[in-house]
């Protein structure tokens, strides 16, 4: 039977033996030295050392140094073992305690001294003389070297699972049963030191001590006051650890072991089941027990099968304890103890195995880590395990960190530690005994906000839908899918280090399709994704003798010169044309009324030669087009569309003059004398129709068959566009993204109260609430598409459109709970309306201040 190349399996109590009543001032060098050989060989290492210092004291014997600074690092006392360590080396000229350097190092590691112990570590490769020690050194300084760069896991919180749960002595394997409101544990459950009386007979320690199970409720104080179970699991003589439960709760796994002073000597699994709510009587567990400790059960799969993982020194392994696995053959009873393989065992110790979903932890002393025993966790492929990686600084520390366990909903666990921490209490040195920690994982949540947009005119796409598919490399993934015929957003929960695909389809548009990934969140996200949707190409038919405008057509004032943008509508006709070779079409131009009638024919007609002469140059025969100049005589007749965009006109009214006289504002006659001045075409000969894509209509101005599209720049003939009110004194808040903007026009200006609110002093937990008023000061109707903030800010707002003048609400609430210093918090709000002639949405933003109450 193998033992560990550090020390035996240690149980770390704080355990001491009576002792005759003898004076230690009367004792005599020898007496002590004779004294505390008794008590090494009984095992009882805190009484050994006791003697030895006293021993130390009396003749400073120098050989006495080494065997106390063993002791301490026997017994944990990492600091008192590193300094007598330290003076024992730096007096040992002839070398004769040079192999007890790598003891050194590793207790100066266990300190946190881990520059130092780089440098002994060094040493040791160098001079020593043991194999199995210089290749360990290797590995206990590649740990050294990690753990100075190392930083905290981000998102874990360890702390002290509290006094009635942790007593001064050691407590161990403590198992957060499912649901999180109670807990199983083994402890000795006092805060004395427990003191053995020799059995006079053997001259061996009694063994009417013993560690129990216990089982704690949760409270709202946090842990209960502990209950031992009954002796059908806790029975007397036997110290009693290890426990854990199988995944449906309805076993419990433990060992029942013997001691010898502080020395595990015998170790058994046991199994209870139990029925009702009771557990039953506790049996040997068969397969895996022997001539061998066998210890840390803990129920997982493998290869499809209900497996029992467990720690063991039998013959065969590949260091001290190793981690094996039997497999269930029911009946209670198991198959023969494999081996993990060198992949998780070492030269030095595993132990402690837990497995939830594919994943092993276990605390080892034998992979490159920042303690003695660190916690690593290794992922089940199908065939092989994975490379362990070390869990990192938090779960881990300087000291020996064992018994890691994790809920299935991956949140809350506890592991167990003899680290130097707050909260810890210890019976001998502050590092002796171990304490239960609770393990708290922020919980990190990804959702998708997925919205549909038209992608020429960016306005939001209702009657969409959206397809969410998981991409997974075995494929097989998850598929969701959402369609709101109200609105444009769209919400999905996601899974974490997941890869997916979003695909979003609408009637009449081309699909948007992207891809993300939640690999690698530290902190809760919501992934903004705008999926742009292409319309699929639509057609409008002309047909014979129907005027279509060409609204891009515009002259300087009294001139007849094609301007730039009218050779946008003149290259779209001359297209047309191209394509219908036998195709005649009449260009006609119109004025307004004013002026006199000579003027305005002579005016229309050059306006229209000048259009035909732009086409003959690009090679039209003349007698496909005439050209006419209308004046004033064929005033506008209102249709549909412009009537829904002119509310004070009404669809089939005549533009005459009388008509426009008669309108109430100046600014509503010159919009009409503006429609009034026009260039249209009509097929006249040829084809009778021809039907023409939609965008290319669109490209030449066609107001009548596209409603959405922006009204024309700033020419002189151009249509006026309203101000808003009191536009001169409007002032832009520096916070809105269209400060320092002149032109105001077509947007909706948010005018708020105040922006900036300030909570004063909060305390850690209290909620804050405040109310954003605004009135809309623009001439556009406002959309808020959505609002975003940190985590600890909720918002709630109408979904509603704010028409110019109207006003409304933004209700903020603020939670201070993971607060613990004050703040300026954005609140940042997102329009549906876009900047001019951009494709950036509006932001305004607001913010609160506060400071925390320490």
């Amino acid at each position: 039977m193998k033992k560990s190349l550090y020390l035996p399996v240690i149980l770390f109590l704080g355990i001491c033996t009576a002792l005759p009543a003898q004076p230690l001032n009367r004792a005599t060098y020898n007496t002590m030295i004779q004294l505390a050989e008794e008590q090494m060989a009984k095992k009882d290492y805190y009484r050994a050392l006791e003697w030895y210092e006293k021993a130390y004291e009396e003749s400073r014997d120098r050989d006495l140094v080494i065997l106390i600074a063993d002791l301490h690092y026997m017994l944990r006392d990492y600091r008192k073992a590193a300094r007598w360590y330290g003076r024992a080396l730096r007096r040992d000229r002839e070398r004769k305690y040079a192999e007890k350097r790598f003891e050194y190092a590793r207790a100066l590691k266990m300190n946190g001294d881990y520059d130092e112990a780089i440098g002994e570590f060094e040493a040791y490769i160098q001079e020593g003389k043991d194999p199995v020690k210089k290749a360990l050194a290797e590995i206990e300084k590649a740990g050294a070297e990690w753990a100075t760069l190392a930083q905290p896991v981000e998102g874990v919180t360890i702390t002290n699972a509290g006094k009635k749960i942790n007593s001064k002595n050691s407590e161990y394997s403590a198992y957060l049963v499912d649901g999180m409101e109670e807990m199983y544990f083994a402890s000795f459950h006092t805060d004395d030191i427990i003191e053995l009386e020799i059995n006079e007979e053997e001259g061996e320690p009694a063994t009417d001590f013993e560690a129990k199970i216990y089982r704690a409720e949760r409270t709202d104080d946090g842990w209960g006051e502990p209950s031992p179970l009954p002796e059908t699991i806790n029975r007397p003589g036997f110290f009693h650890g290890n426990v854990t439960l199988s995944p449906d709760g309805r076993r419990m796994f433990f060992t029942r072991q013997k001691v010898s002073g502080n020395v595990l000597v015998e170790s058994k699994i046991y199994v209870s089941e139990k029925s009702g709510n009771r557990w039953g009587a506790a049996h040997e567990v068969k397969g895996v027990n022997g001539d061998w400790i066998a210890k840390s059960p803990a129920v997982g799969e493998l290869f499809g099968n209900e497996v029992l993982y467990f720690a063991s020194d039998m013959d065969g392994g590949f260091g001290g304890l190793d981690i094996y696995y039997a497999t269930y053959e029911g009946n209670g009873e198991y198959a023969d103890p494999v081996n993990l393989g060198p992949t998780i065992n070492t030269i030095g110790d595993e132990d402690t195995p837990f497995y939830r979903d594919g994943m092993l932890y276990f605390s080892s002393t034998g992979h490159p880590g920042m303690g003695g025993y660190d916690i690593f966790q290794s992922p089940w492929d199908g065939s092989q395990w994975g490379e362990p990686q070390n869990m990192g600084k938090g779960y881990n520390s300087p000291a020996d960190d064992l018994f890691f366990m994790i809920d299935k909903e991956g949140y809350h666990g506890f592991l167990v530690s003899n680290r130097a921490a707050e909260g810890a209490r210890s019976v001998h040195s502050r590092t002796c005994c171990n304490d239960i920690y609770n393990v708290s994982l922020k919980k990190i949540e990804a959702n998708l906000l997925a919205m549909t947009f038209d992608a020429e005119t960016k306005e939001p796409l209702s009657g969409a839908t959206v397809q969410l598919i998981e991409l997974l490399e075995e494929g097989g993934g998850k598929t969701e899918s959402q369609t709101n015929d109200k609105g444009n957003a769209f919400n999905f929960p996601l899974a974490l280090d997941r890869a997916y695909r979003v695909i979003a389809t609408a009637e009449n548009y081309e699909p948007d399709t992207l891809e993300f990934n939640t690999v690698g969140l530290l902190d809760s996200k919501t992934f903004e994704h705008m999926l742009n949707l292409k319309p699929l190409p639509k057609f409008i038919t002309i047909t014979r003798e129907e005027p279509f405008e060409l609204e891009n057509i515009y002259y300087d004032f009294d001139d007849d010169k094609i301007l730039p943008d009218a050779e946008k509508d003149l290259q779209v006709l001359y297209e047309l044309m191209t394509q219908y070779p036998d195709m005649v079409i009449e260009l006609s131009s119109h004025t307004d009324a004013r002026g006199t009638d000579a003027y305005n024919r002579d005016l229309s007609q050059r306006r229209a030669e000048s259009a035909r002469r732009w086409l003959l140059n690009k090679g039209i025969a003349r007698r496909r087009i005439i050209a006419r100049g209308y004046g004033e005589t064929v005033p506008k007749t209102v249709t549909a569309k412009l009537a829904a965009r002119y509310p004070f006109l009404k669809e089939g009214d005549v533009l005459t003059e009388e008509y426009i006289e008669q309108l109430a504002t100046e600014e509503q006659k010159e919009i009409a004398h503006q429609i009034n001045r026009r260039t249209e075409f009509k097929i006249l000969e040829g084809t009778t129709s021809i039907k023409v894509e939609e965008k290319r209509l669109i490209q030449i101005g066609n107001r009548q068959v596209e409603e959405n599209v922006k009204p024309p720049k700033n020419d002189k003939q151009s249509l006026p566009q309203t101000l808003p009110p009191n536009h001169d004194t409007l002032k832009i808040h520096p916070y809105s993204s269209l400060y320092g903007r002149k032109d105001l026009r077509g947007v909706p200006i948010m005018h708020f109260d105040e922006r900036v609110v300030d909570f004063g002093t909060v305390k850690r937990g209290e909620k804050r609430n405040h109310t954003f008023r605004f009135t809309n000061r623009g001439d556009t109707e406002l959309v808020i598409d959505f609002i975003q903030a940190c985590e600890c800010t909720v918002t709630d707002y109408s979904k509603k459109r704010v028409a110019p003048g109207e006003s409304g609400e933004i209700f903020v609430t603020f939670d201070s709970s993971e607060k613990e210093t004050g703040e300026t918090i954005d609140v940042e709000i997102f329009l549906q309306n876009l900047e001019p002639d951009t494709e950036v949405p509006i932001i305004e933003r607001l913010q609160y201040v506060f400071e925390i109450e320490q």
